[in-house]
């Protein structure tokens, strides 16, 4: 079988991996319908995030069961299924308050830009669709398995309320998707921070009533005053730098919630600032588990449509261009079919 593996910075290779198979008995093995190039992705991409060894990558996935362990029951052979980037068992106590990405025996699932793939933990990791898909339901289904699922938890982690203000800082897709979410929420006024036409369009598609252009200070300053010197109910930081962090606390009123789901990088908070702040802060690695039933269900019913972030298609074995077109910002998601 070939798959996408990092070699290093900027080097990516369509090359031959060993075949996945069943090695626990809970262990499911699923055949790609579709995968993606994610921006988390492009911190090692980078060299930011380095390397130690030919890597393989992708963490993105839905497709079709092949095979299952002994213990597995929650899933059968031929039905589609969704899971997230961290393996979980749904069972533990961490799952059970509603963090199965910090599940005590969670597994990183990071093969998934190949033809099939492994999944651990099946049962608390998997979750099969009311049936087989469409073709044209399967990039929103896909985008359920991180970017959907972290933009709804980064609103969720925002405490965005109907009627609320929201800021969203980044506009890459789990941005986009972040404004999706607080539409979904309820929210009022949403402001979209970007500064390319592309995604501001698919920005005020999902939701967004303004745009601001602005970044660092300025940027704050107009937020301020799009909110008459209060701030956002709600920011939402999809991004990961210490500019956007600053950013988006500095956005918020007092009192209001900041979510960060952006991987971070570089990213140090003063003490004292944020003891004066007065602002509530919660984020991590997104529990999409916990929302893989209600966003399929919306899929599933046409209520939302997450997958129109995905604006470049790719067969599979020309993952290289994916990662160059997004590095590039020629992209803001590439879908990649096997």
């Amino acid at each position: 079988m070939k798959g996408a593996v990092l070699h290093g910075p900027r080097d990516v290779r369509f090359e031959e991996r060993e075949a996945p198979k069943i090695e626990k008995p809970t262990d499911a093995v699923i055949r790609i319908s579709a995968t993606c190039v994610c921006g988390s992705d492009l911190w090692p991409y980078r060299g930011i995030q380095p390397v130690a060894q030919p890597t393989a990558m992708g963490h993105e996935y839905c497709g079709i069961v092949e095979e299952m362990g002994s213990a597995v029951k929650s899933v059968r052979p031929g039905q589609f299924v969704i899971g997230s980037f961290f393996a979980s068992d749904n069972t533990c106590p961490n799952c059970t308050f509603g963090y199965p990405s910090s599940c005590e025996h969670r597994e990183f699932v990071c093969m998934a830009q190949a033809p099939i793939l492994r999944v651990p933990l099946a049962d608390g990791t998997l979750v099969a669709t009311p049936g087989l898909p469409s073709e044209d339901l399967i990039p929103s289904l896909l985008a359920v398995s991180d970017v959907m699922g972290t933009g709804w938890f980064a609103a969720d982690a925002a405490n965005v309320k109907p009627g609320a203000t929201v800021v969203v800082v980044g506009d890459g897709a789990v941005g986009l998707l972040g404004i999706l979410s607080a539409k979904q929420m309820g929210a009022e006024r949403i402001i979209a921070m970007s500064r390319h036409e592309k995604r501001q369009k698919i920005a005020r598609e999902f939701g967004a009533t303004d745009i601001v252009t602005e970044r660092g200070e300025e940027g704050v300053e107009r937020i301020k005053e799009l909110t008459k010197g209060i701030g956002a109910d709600s920011v939402l930081e999809c991004v990961g730098t210490q500019e956007s962090m600053l950013q988006a606390i500095n956005s918020v009123r007092k009192g209001g919630a900041v979510s960060y789901v952006g991987v971070p990088h570089g990213v140090e908070l003063d003490g004292e600032m944020l003891f004066y702040a007065h602002v509530h802060l919660h984020g991590g690695p997104a529990p999409v588990r916990r929302f893989l039933p209600e966003l399929i269900r919306r899929v599933w019913d046409g209520k939302i449509n997450p997958g129109k972030v995905f604006d470049l298609t790719l067969p599979l074995d020309q993952v290289a261009e994916g990662y160059r077109a997004m590095d590039e910002r020629r992209a803001i998601k590439a879908l990649l079919l096997p």
